[in-house]
């Protein structure tokens, strides 16, 4: 893991979302996403309830554990309950709420003393690991509420610990599907958007080959892996692209092939599509 700035990274990222949500009108929130059931505000919401854990982890341990007491064993149900706080409130208001639960969030991860773990839900993480965590929920999340608003991304080389992470839990999507792992992970040689070559794993291992960005959109599985330019040297790193995920819980249906159409035309710092409507 790239431990290099990733709070600094964190908060930028963080900002860039909130920039997005800043321009929204009231119809905006409203605005179904590619996950089913969901809104804008429900993105939003889902990204304030994560961050809420991560700053309570990190600031008050004993507080993290009795609010981990309180989860029962439907993970649908857990996440409802979590939104419902965030959800009865107007657009203004959960646009506020963002700002705090991220702006304590970064304070409190980059406020743990180095080398010391924080409490998390599979299990202890030192905080720049979160942090890298954290960016990728917002790197799959803010795809989410991109492709509702219609708004082309223009990822930086601040992907570098989400991919970092990905590679790093390499193994999450054969658990989460109560398969077995290979005996080992992978070879990743990755096209940075800087066009630097970022390379993780053993040299003698199966190859995942790529754009960075890329691996992050199926590894937050918000594209199908046939809508994007990643190649497999060998049967586990090929299967590994089918059920490639950087977090624990139910895989979830996905996105399926060319589900999304040609991007949006940019204009200005904002993308738009070809009728003008964001």
């Amino acid at each position: 893991m790239d431990k290099a700035n990733v709070f600094a990274d964190l908060a930028d990222d963080c900002a860039d979302l909130d920039q997005i949500l800043t321009d929204l009108g009231p119809e905006d929130w409203t605005r179904s996403t590619p996950a089913p059931g969901w809104q804008v505000r429900h993105q939003v919401a889902h990204l304030c309830a994560v961050f809420r854990m991560a700053a309570v982890a990190a600031s008050d341990a004993p507080s993290f554990q009795a609010l981990m007491a309180q989860l029962g064993d439907d993970f649908d149900a857990n996440v409802t309950a979590a939104l419902s706080r965030y959800l009865d409130t107007g657009a203004a208001a959960l646009r506020g709420r963002w700002r705090e639960e991220w702006t304590d969030t970064v304070e409190a991860l980059a406020a743990v003393p180095e080398g010391q773990t924080v409490p998390w839900l599979v299990r202890p993480l030192p905080a720049p690991v979160l942090a890298a965590a954290g960016m990728m929920e917002l790197f799959g999340h803010g795809q989410d509420i991109a492709d509702a608003l219609r708004i082309r991304r223009n990822p930086t080389d601040r992907i570098r610990h989400v991919v970092g992470f990905a590679v790093q839990t390499w193994e999450f999507g054969y658990l989460s599907r109560n398969l077995t792992p290979p005996q080992r992970g992978f070879r990743y040689e990755l096209t940075a958007p800087s066009d630097a070559l970022w390379v993780y794993g053993p040299e003698d291992a199966e190859l995942i080959t790529g754009p960075a960005v890329d691996l992050c959109l199926l590894a937050t599985r918000r594209r199908h892996r046939d809508d994007l330019a990643l190649t497999a040297v060998g049967a586990d790193a090929d299967r590994w692209l089918d059920i490639a995920q950087a977090y624990r819980g139910p895989a979830g249906p996905g996105r399926q092939p060319g589900q999304f159409g040609p991007p949006a035309a940019t204009t200005g710092g904002r993308s738009h599509t070809a009728d003008g409507q964001p």
